[in-house]
């Protein structure tokens, strides 16, 4: 399984940026997809989770700015986020889990800044 994450940039606070993955190769069955994201000097932290019957988790830091979605029939995954704020500057992962292996995209920046 392979994923290619789509999306980030440089946004300015307040403003808004819409990352998109794609996961490809021999896929039966995705189970959970969602988004972590690293900022320098941090951890790893997850920013959003959707199962393949559409429930989500957010974490704290972005519930209300942040919505998840994913098509099931295309393997993708989506993250747009609103209102962004400098503290949302990370490189942004995508992951999907199938067969019970958790997969990675590789990385895309998103930076916050005026």
């Amino acid at each position: 399984v392979q994923l290619q994450a789509f999306g980030g940039g440089l946004v300015q606070p307040g403003g808004s940026v819409r990352l998109s993955c794609a996961a490809s190769g021999s896929i039966l069955s995705i189970n959970d997809m969602g988004w972590y994201r690293q900022a320098p000097g941090k951890q790893r932290e997850l920013v959003a989770r959707i199962t393949r019957g559409g429930s989500t988790a957010y974490a704290d830091s972005v519930k209300g700015r942040v919505t998840i979605s994913r098509d099931n029939a295309k393997n993708t995954v989506d993250l747009q986020m609103n209102s962004l704020k400098p503290e949302d500057t990370a490189v942004y992962y995508c992951y999907v889990v199938h067969s019970n292996r958790p997969y990675w995209g590789q990385g895309t920046q998103v930076t916050v800044s005026s």
